[in-house]
């Protein structure tokens, strides 16, 4: 079987707009001052409470654990309210559609909540395309493996055929730790050279191209 795993936010959805107001709001909540949304950027793709740990540093464990929470409650409300807005990157369509007609199986690793990450992907209807859906509730944060070596155990994969696909360094050092291919994308939140240098095999510029990978 072969396995294309994605990441979620920055490789399948543009989350971006909707976590930096939500990661402002919990860190005031907290009482901690604003982070910038540059690093905030940058943190994407880690489980919550590791993400607000290195926006915040020097905030003390009762102050972390009070953004965690603020930040959970704040993003659940905005989406209730219809507030947030977490589009498809255009292409990601076509090249499920293509993945699927050859054969691959697919599944999602990511820092979202479980939660998050099902009514994400059924407001797009693509939930029921992916033999594993990984959130962060049940796994340690990435680079660990946890994650991605369940979603092989799912969907009966081996590391030889499995490719992890992400647009951050956690993404990349996460599947190198798990023995899978490791493939870049260029349209998220970490730079090109960033990914390389983690130790990606290629950075896709495009889905489109990513595709044109995985077909050869």
């Amino acid at each position: 079987m072969k396995l294309a795993v994605f990441d979620c936010d920055g490789t399948l959805v543009d989350g971006q707009a909707p976590v930096c107001d939500a990661m402002e709001a919990a860190f005031a909540a907290a009482g901690l001052p604003a982070p910038d949304r540059h690093d905030v950027r940058h943190i994407v793709g880690l489980s919550l409470p590791v993400a607000i740990r290195q926006l915040a540093f020097d905030a003390s464990d009762e102050q972390v654990a009070h953004a965690v929470e603020a930040y959970k409650t704040g993003f659940r409300t905005a989406r209730e309210q219809g507030m947030v807005a977490e589009p498809l990157f255009d292409g990601i369509v076509p090249l499920l559609d293509r993945l699927q007609g050859a054969g691959w199986a697919l599944a999602v690793a990511t820092g979202k909540s479980n939660r998050g990450l099902n009514l994400c992907l059924t407001e797009h209807g693509l939930i029921d395309r992916f033999a594993s859906l990984q959130g962060a509730d049940f796994h340690p944060s990435k680079p660990h493996p946890a994650m991605l070596q369940i979603a092989m155990q799912e969907a009966l994969a081996e590391p030889a055929h499995t490719v992890m696909i992400g647009d951050t360094v956690y993404d990349i050092e996460m599947g190198i730790a798990a023995g899978t291919r490791a493939i870049g994308v260029a349209w998220g939140y970490h730079p090109v050279e960033a990914l390389l240098d983690a130790g990606a095999e290629a950075v896709a510029q495009t889905p489109e191209e990513l595709g044109d990978m995985l077909d050869g």
